[in-house]
């Protein structure tokens, strides 16, 4: 197991800057995810890792060696692209193998480690198969066995479930966690898909447009995003505007929104009083009181449903108020009459559910 370490690092393409001064690193054994939307660097910066391209700036290490100039096939890495990349004309046993081939593993060898690969994937029974005999998902599973098969120090994973219906998706990336859990490999995975995400990873690293936005835990970066962007693209948010006009108990920030509303709100960074602020919670955090019910120390919002999403486990209220449009989820719906458009409600949410984003 290897830590990977990437320090300051830039590539571009021309005049397009795809990872501007990118720095992070994982754990040894960790399962790390470099999430983001298409076209934010987290694929190219795979690709360095990887030794596909090399940084215009910065390194790039395995542990403390430098592998700038490692070329890839001296990196020990296993790498499975979103298209999977299999031999057509080859059948499941020559694709696992082909990797030991190149590298002159004997042939006994390389068959005990082939039939050790597909096992780990549950593809015993298919090494005469071609690829076109198989389905999305067993394609998937050969290239994960050739990938696998060479033991290779750092597996990389280049959104592998892209192709996968939602159902085998949702299979198979249990079955990836499990096998890396059960492996230890240090494992870097790609995906702009949010909820894979935070469902398979130890880490995760939000980048847009080339830079890591915030880097932590799944609950840390839902639970506690440092950043609009990360609020917005980490599930769902609702958002607030207003300016800080005190502070409450436990350092809580006291902001007064642009509609006129008071509200309380966790206060992490610096920000001082008369500072414009941005405030994000979640719509699961958000209830809908009852009349005449106790709310406590909730922050309130008077507001009238615009539109009720039915999505089977989940009623989606869009609500619109003073201070603009937010989002509640209600729970097991089941059962319950939901409300109809135009009805006035009231929103409460937990000071502690709502964070103090810097503008």
């Amino acid at each position: 197991m290897v830590k990977v370490r990437l320090e300051d690092v830039t590539k571009k393409f021309g005049e397009v800057v795809a990872v501007d001064r990118m720095s992070l690193s994982t754990n040894e054994g960790e399962f790390f995810t470099l999430l983001g939307p298409s076209g934010c660097g987290k694929t190219t910066a795979l690709r360095m890792i990887a030794g596909f391209y090399k940084p215009d700036q910065g390194r790039i290490c395995f542990d403390n060696e430098i592998v700038n100039d490692v070329p890839p096939f001296k990196r020990n890495t296993g790498m499975v692209f979103q298209t999977y990349a299999l031999w057509p004309h080859m059948n499941v046993f020559e694709n696992v193998a082909y990797g030991l081939a190149l590298r002159k593993v004997p042939r006994d060898e390389t068959r005990e480690r082939v039939a050790e690969a597909l096992r780990l994937v549950g593809l015993e029974g298919f090494e005469k198969r071609l690829p076109s005999e198989l389905s999305g998902g067993q394609q998937q599973r050969v290239a994960l066995a050739r990938a696998l098969v060479i033991e290779p120090k750092v597996l990389l994973l280049d959104e592998p479930l892209s192709n996968l219906d939602a159902k085998l998706r949702v299979q198979t990336r249990v079955e990836i966690t499990r096998l890396q859990k059960e492996l230890g490999i240090t494992t870097v995975y790609v995906t702009h898909d949010q909820e894979e995400a935070l469902c398979i990873s130890d880490r995760i690293a939000v980048i847009d447009k080339g830079k890591v936005q915030q880097v932590g835990p799944p609950t840390e970066i839902y639970e506690k995003p440092q950043t609009r962007f990360v609020a917005d693209f980490i599930g769902v948010a609702n958002f607030l505007r207003g300016k800080i006009v005190g502070l409450g108990a436990e350092g809580r920030a006291i902001v007064e929104t642009e509609g006129g509303t008071r509200v309380e709100a966790v206060l992490d960074s610096d920000v001082s009083v008369g500072a414009s602020v941005l405030l994000s919670f979640r719509p699961e955090a958000v209830q809908i009181e009852e009349e005449g019910k106790a709310t406590g120390s909730k922050n309130l919002i008077e507001g009238k449903v615009r539109l009720a999403s039915y999505l089977g486990d989940t009623v989606r209220y869009e609500v619109e108020a003073q201070d603009g449009v937010f989002r509640v989820d209600v729970h097991n719906p089941f059962g319950k009459k939901l409300l109809a458009e135009g009805e006035a409600v009231r929103l409460s949410f937990e000071p502690a559910s709502c964070r103090v984003l810097p503008t």
